[in-house]
């Protein structure tokens, strides 16, 4: 089906932000309800679900199928699992706040098929859940104490967190860390580590493996081909910088297990 297609045959799915094309029109996503949701989840044309809430919130359970892209992770610059355009792109959050504001920023890239149809507390079609994650129960916190100041990190289900935990566990370790490029702090580690780049868009708090053996703290955006380790929950900008200063800190990382 053409874009114009898919646009006019959904200009009347739900109430509010339609993509209309007629002068004067404003154009944006299209809100749709959540049964007309089901009915395009059932076709196959291609369609993908996207899950705009945290990893973690995704992981506790998700519509089948879908894929975690977070709100905070969508910025101006295209989702590289969501390499079409033209794809019809189906997203919910939580509620329907994070997944409205997700939406539009998606339209405003210039994926021209996004439907927004609210929270999954309102879902009532199956929902799944992630198998245990690599660290099993309890599983691993990762401590930042930078001055008198202590961060708590939850670190990624992935090769080089675990990894990064099995180094870490027997004793905490002190990296000097330097700013870089105006949006990061990075140290040497004192072992290598696996990698599993990947491309990444960052956002404050995300702790980065770099070339193996390099630890980096974001306090701000960038792209690039490096792997997460593991993030800072709702820490801003602002907050790490007050923190972190214009110069030379040290960072003593370390590990504490949730029950």
């Amino acid at each position: 089906m053409k874009r114009k297609d898919r646009a006019a045959v959904c200009a009347g799915c739900g109430a509010g932000n339609n993509i209309l094309d007629g002068p004067g029109m404003e154009r944006s996503y299209t809100q749709i309800t959540q049964e007309k949701a089901k009915e395009m989840m059932e076709q196959d044309d291609g369609h993908i679900v996207v899950d705009v809430r945290r990893q973690e919130e995704y992981e506790e359970g998700h519509i089948p199928s879908a894929i975690c892209i977070p709100n905070e992770s969508i910025g101006t610059k295209q989702p590289a699992n969501l390499p079409d355009l033209d794809q019809i792109i189906l997203v919910y959050c939580r509620s329907g706040r994070r997944s409205k504001e997700a939406a539009q920023k998606l339209f405003d890239m210039g994926y021209a098929n996004v439907y927004e149809f609210g929270g999954i507390l309102d879902w009532t079609g199956e929902v799944v859940t992630e198998m245990a994650g690599t660290f099993g129960t309890p599983a691993p916190v990762l401590v930042v104490d930078i001055g008198s100041k202590r961060f708590y990190a939850n670190l990624e289900d992935n090769a080089s967190a675990e990894a990064f935990v099995e180094k870490l566990s027997p004793a905490a370790i002190t990296v000097e860390m330097q700013d870089y490029g105006n949006f990061e702090k990075v140290g040497t580690l004192p072992w290598e580590l696996p990698r599993t780049d990947e491309q990444i868009t960052t956002i404050p708090g995300d702790i980065i493996l770099y070339q193996g053996n390099q630890i980096t703290l974001y306090y701000d955006e960038n792209t690039w081909n490096f792997t997460k380790l593991a993030n800072i929950e709702g820490v801003t900008k602002e907050e790490l910088l007050r923190v972190l200063g214009d110069g030379t800190v040290e960072a003593t990382l370390s590990l504490e297990w949730s029950e």
